[in-house]
Order: C-alpha cells, then structure tokens, then sequence
C-alpha cells in the first residue's frame, strides 16, 4: 500500500500569503486605472482568490485534524493561517466596499495606502516562506521589521487622513463614505503586521 504523501503545511500558508499578495496587486492595478467599471471587473480576480484562500485553510484545518505529526504545534499552524487570511478577506473587502458605497473616485491617501498594503503584503510573503526555514534564513528578521515599519506609516497616514478629512470636507455623507474606506485600509495593515507578529512569536517559541 503506498505511503500518503506527507501535507506541506508551510507550502500550503504561502500559497495563502502569496494570494493575499496577489490580491493587493490587483488592488494597485484597480487604483492606478480607477473607475467603478473597472472596479467591477477585475474585484472579481480578488473575490476569486478569496475563494481559493478560504479552501486552503480548509485543507489545512481539515489535514490539522487527522495528521499524527505536525511541523509546529497545532494551534501555532491554526493562528497563522487565521492571521493570514484575514489580509486577503481583509482585500477582498475593501474592493467589495468601494464598490456598495460607489466610490466614484479615489482620494490621493488610498493610493498611498493601497502602495503600503502592496509594499506590506510582499513583505508578509516573503516572511511566510523564510518561516519554514526560520533557524537558517537571513532575511526573515529584515522582512519583519520592515512590515512593521510600513505600519507605523500607515498608522501616521490614517491619523493625518481622518484630521483632513473631518477638517475639510463639508459633505457628511462624503465623510462617512471615506471614514468607512480608511478604517478598512488601516485594517489591512493591521492584518500584515499581525502575520509578522505571530511569526515572530513562533520563532521565538521554536528556537
């Protein structure tokens, strides 16, 4: 009887990240070239890359249950992938968003923060492959710290958009329209840092 093929669960959480990397790339592409039409037609590559996202981690939680052995511990595989799919429901999101609260046209900060969120989840991306080879890997610490670093511009973004955006803009409907749109990018943020965080918390706690 031939042997099952043991499940590549750090293959698997970078296939999530580089969806979620994916996805921000076409979030960019949506930016750069913004219409509502265009909006519509290509969020679809993004709600199909969450669809794919979430049966990864149904895979992954589904190989979690009847695995003898695992790389890590269980609930370390679990917190990571949760981690990395909320970066790409987080994407999702926003397109869906721009779209039900008809975002006719973007504000020069959502391009930057759109920037950061590509700049971000590279970085996500290349820290979740280095993770399988954590005790070895040169650049992990880098990528870390540089997607922290890109938060914390976020973070200074964010603050100085909603100052603008509550001083200037008389429209309250254009105000809660934006309030809504920079909550979800600094959200996205947040969701890259996060993935970091945890990386290097389990790199900590496997050393």
């Amino acid at each position: 009887m031939a042997r099952k093929k043991q499940f590549d669960y750090f293959g698997e959480l970078e296939h999530l990240a580089r969806n979620a990397h994916q996805a921000a790339e076409i979030l960019e592409m949506i930016a750069i070239n913004y219409s509502l039409d265009y909006l519509e037609k290509e969020a679809i590559k993004i709600h199909d890359l969450e669809r794919e996202g979430d049966q990864i981690v149904k895979q992954i939680l589904s190989e979690l249950y009847v695995s003898f052995i695992t790389p890590i511990d269980r609930e370390d595989i679990v917190e990571i992938t949760e981690r990395l799919d909320d970066v790409l429901d987080t994407i999702n999101s926003i397109a869906y968003l721009l779209s039900s609260l008809v975002v006719k046209e973007l504000k020069e900060n959502a391009m930057v923060f759109i920037t950061y969120a590509l700049e971000a989840t590279a970085g996500v991306l290349t820290a979740t492959k280095e993770f399988a080879k954590f005790k070895n890997s040169k650049t992990l610490r880098t990528m870390m710290d540089e997607v922290s670093e890109i938060e914390g511009k976020a973070d200074r973004l964010y603050s100085e958009s909603l100052k603008d955006l509550f001083t200037n803009e008389e429209n309250p409907i254009e105000v809660i329209r934006w309030k809504n749109v920079y909550d979800q990018l600094e959200d996205l943020l947040n969701a890259s840092e996060s993935v970091v965080d945890v990386i290097g918390g389990l790199v900590i706690k496997n050393s």
